[in-house]
């Protein structure tokens, strides 16, 4: 793989505009590449021509130079004293008032000197950039690790008050002041060098309960004193027992329980102005929940870290090629004295993100793994996920079965001539809408994984965006498996139900032949549910999560993961009343006689409408939290768009029940405002199109896709699925189509729709991260530590 691919894939998507422009300085390169050959003198192509009589090559003749490299004569031509060095390069104030570095190119007067120039100008512009956001970034996450340091040394004192270690004495008033002199002398040691520390720890001889014994450190974490030596069986580290100190229990008298995870409960609380219980309770299970905690921001300050080694592995190693590229194209030797300057810089000497991420496995391992290395390294370190090659060949399995299922369903049904026996309509109002459930569910699946793959092609960071855990977020293979599996059991029950309705024998039995989708159903519910550790477990909890986290719409804080499912239950209208079908079909007892009498029930139809609106509730009252929680307009105006488009959606039902001119009327009037409303919000709001000042006319500044047509031809689409509710409005007859096959495929139009607007949504959330450079999720801290008395301390 060549480097320039190989970088693109290592990037932090959301840092890509911090990294070197490799591709722009190759192109530059390029530049000086094309001018040497265009101004290359003819004499030098002719020299490689072989004189007449030679077979050979002129380089054959040439000495010599031997298996091993000699050493160079000092008065070789090719000796590299300050006079024949193509560069300078010097550290200089910018016209910002920061430091940067400059390059002086010695070789203007040179044959295409000025392109080498231009080069020289924009590497520097680059470097100074990566410098730049690299200091920031190391800023912010050492001010972070003095967060955690206070977090920590309240989780021990917490520990400590707890668990309540009666066996921890100390021996004599004598051991107290040595002890306390060894705390203060910790906290100086934060202007000490490391050697001077160790020898200071090495000098002090305590032999009793080890409670904290980090030391601080110039970078102001602390670090497990622990010797190389001492290692365990399995590996694990030995503290010394050197640096002990005394617990720090005077800290949880500036420390309270920051707010609580947000549960319905709390938010009905802060909504009745409840005072929140801060204070410290000293239990079992509060201890559990602040480990828990605090092993979560362990890890993702840990994977912070990992993100900003790469990064500036990935920055020097593009550099170190970028100028060997440079020295091999125009035969000078600039690279040395470069790569020496960005050695020396903070880019190349700075080892802050080194050290702390060892301290941070020192203290993770110790404090949260009980000091097994290998268990809490493999928290830190996440291993990537592994495809396996049965998922693929399962998926293969399972599609070509359900192709060769359907290829049989036509042929059952051509071959019978079932379309034309007169319990066809029946058959079409009773038993397809039932099935036609898992074929709305499949099809949202496909297109999901069909998002998945474009997502990770075109690099949209969907796991980071969605919250998944990487170990376990799933594939577009994955999300295809699953699809096909269902729809394998689907159309075999389809199958099995005509041949029992065919089959002599069993045609008798419409009770037991028509309870074979319920089977299915209950079935899926189960498998989504169970609790075992098989079908992607940690995948359905995050879902049955997301679902309560909807239904529950303004109980809980909104995230993205909860409004963007929210979204997709819009585009499942059909589904929830192909549920409340279900429910009206098996619980009426009209399945054992194939009649469907649901229509004829005010019940039914009353929640007919109340179904329907049902998922754009969901999504008004997520409007309204983040409304009144934000103070943002946007959210109001959402909200109202969604109050639109269930005005809509209700008139609609109330004109297909009764077709009068006034339902009529008014349903064209609500269609036609929640479908303006709502296309403009998709287009502009959530796919950040339509900007004529664009540099991108009537798109967005940035695109992830290189071809400008997919995004016209995506908004087009998007206007044209969205009028699928004309259908019932105008009430279209197609005579070859059954009325339900019909609404079926209005509302997979529906699907579809959705599914294009789930690529473009998420493209632009990515790029709004891009943009801010979030690439990490801020995770809730358990301790609230009091600034204002450190302050007064002082």
């Amino acid at each position: 793989m060549k480097f320039g691919k190989e970088l693109k894939s290592q990037m932090v998507p959301e840092w890509s505009e911090a990294y070197m422009d490799y591709e722009f300085l190759k192109t530059l390169l390029k530049d000086i590449s094309h001018f040497q050959e265009r101004n290359r003198p003819a004499a030098s192509s002719l020299g490689n021509t072989n004189p007449p009589g030679l077979t050979r090559k002129l380089t054959l003749y040439r000495a010599f130079s031997g298996l091993t490299q000699r050493a160079m004569s000092p008065r070789s031509p090719r000796s590299h004293d300050i006079e024949s060095q193509p560069i300078l390069v010097n550290s200089v104030k910018r016209s910002n008032g920061e430091e940067g570095f400059e390059t002086r190119f010695l070789m203007v007067g040179d044959a295409g000197g000025e392109y080498e120039l231009v080069f020289f100008k924009r590497l520097d512009d680059e470097f100074n950039k990566v410098v730049k956001f690299y200091k920031a970034k190391v800023g912010e996450v050492m001010k972070e690790a003095d967060v955690l340091n206070k977090q920590m040394d309240a989780l021990i004192a917490f520990r400590i008050k707890v668990d309540n270690p009666k066996h921890v004495v100390f021996e004599s008033q004598v051991e107290m002041s040595r002890l306390a002199a060894a705390v203060e002398a910790s906290s100086e040691a934060t202007v000490l060098t490391a050697s001077a520390s160790t020898a200071m720890r090495a000098s002090r001889k305590v032999a009793h309960m080890d409670v904290i014994d980090e030391d601080k450190s110039n970078s102001g974490v602390r670090s497990d004193d622990i010797s190389s030596d001492d290692k365990d069986s399995e590996g694990s580290r030995k503290p010394r027992g050197l640096t002990v100190r005394p617990p720090p229990l005077e800290i949880l008298e500036r420390v309270t329980i920051n707010k609580p995870i947000e549960t319905p409960r709390s938010t009905i609380k802060g909504v009745l102005n409840v005072p929140v219980q801060t204070d410290l309770k000293f239990t079992k299970e509060n201890l559990n929940k602040v480990e828990e905690q605090l092993k979560s921001a362990f890890t993702e300050f840990y994977h912070r870290l990992r993100l900003l080694k790469s990064f500036n592995f990935m920055n020097m190693l593009a550099f170190s090629k970028i100028l060997k590229k440079y020295d091999k194209i125009t035969s000078r030797n600039a690279s040395k004295s470069y790569l020496k300057m960005v050695d020396n810089s903070y880019l190349g000497s700075s080892d802050e993100v080194t050290k702390l991420m060892e301290r941070v496995e020192v203290a993770f391992v110790k404090h949260f793994s009980n000091s097994n290395r290998k268990k809490g390294l493999s928290t830190l370190r996440p291993t990537a996920k592994r495809q396996r090659h049965r998922v693929t060949a399962s998926l293969g399995f399972f599609a070509g079965c359900t192709v060769s299922l359907i290829v049989a369903l036509i042929l059952i049904i051509r071959a019978r001539k079932i379309l034309d026996k007169s319990g066809r309509h029946q058959y079409m109002n009773t038993m397809f809408p039932l099935y036609s459930l898992f074929a709305f569910i499949v099809l949202h699946m496909v297109m999901y994984a069909g998002n998945i793959y474009f997502w990770r092609r075109y690099r949209v960071n969907y796991p980071f965006i969605f919250g998944f855990n990487q170990r376990t977020a799933l594939g577009y293979r994955e999300v295809l498996l699953l699809a096909s599996g269902l729809a394998v059991l689907a159309t075999s029950c389809v199958l099995a139900n005509l041949d029992m309705e065919m089959d002599p024998k069993t045609g008798n039995y419409k009770a037991i032949t028509e309870l074979l989708p319920l089977g299915l159903l209950i079935l899926v519910v189960v498998i989504v549910i169970i609790p075992f550790n098989v079908i992607y477990r940690s995948s359905r909890y995050f879902f049955l999560t997301c679902i309560f986290h909807c239904i529950c719409a303004p109980l809980y804080k909104v995230v993205l993961s909860d409004f963007f499912l929210a979204d997709q239950f819009t585009s499942q209208v059909q589904a929830f009343r192909s549920l409340e079908f279900y429910i009206c079909y098996y619980s009426s007892g009209d399945y054992k006689r194939r009649e469907n009498d649901c229509n004829k029930s005010d019940v039914f139809n009353t929640f007919n409408f109340i179904v329907a609106a049902i998922p754009f509730t969901w999504r008004l009252l997520q409007c309204l939290r983040r409304f009144f929680e934000e103070k943002d307009n946007w959210q109001g105006l959402n909200g109202l768009k969604y109050f639109a488009t269930i005005v809509a959606v209700t008139t609609r039902t109330a004109y297909s029940r009764s077709h009068s001119n006034g339902w009529k009327a008014v349903a064209w009037i609500a269609s036609i405002v929640a479908a303006v409303s709502s296309t403009y919000w998709d287009l502009v709001l959530d796919w950040g199109l339509l900007d004529r000042k664009s540099k991108n006319r009537w798109l967005r500044d940035k695109l992830i896709i290189p071809h400008k047509s997919v995004y016209f031809i995506a908004m087009v689409l998007n206007v044209l699925l969205r009028l699928a509710w004309l259908q019932t409005v105008l009430d279209f007859k197609v005579s070859f189509l059954h009325r339900q096959t019909l609404i079926t495929i209005v509302a997979s139009l529906e699907i579809i729709r959705r599914g294009i607007w789930n690529f473009f949504r998420l493209e632009n959330e990515h790029l709004n991260n891009v943009g801010k450079y979030r690439a990490f999720k801020s995770v809730p801290l358990p301790f609230n530590y009091d600034e204002n008395e450190d302050e007064d301390d002082e």
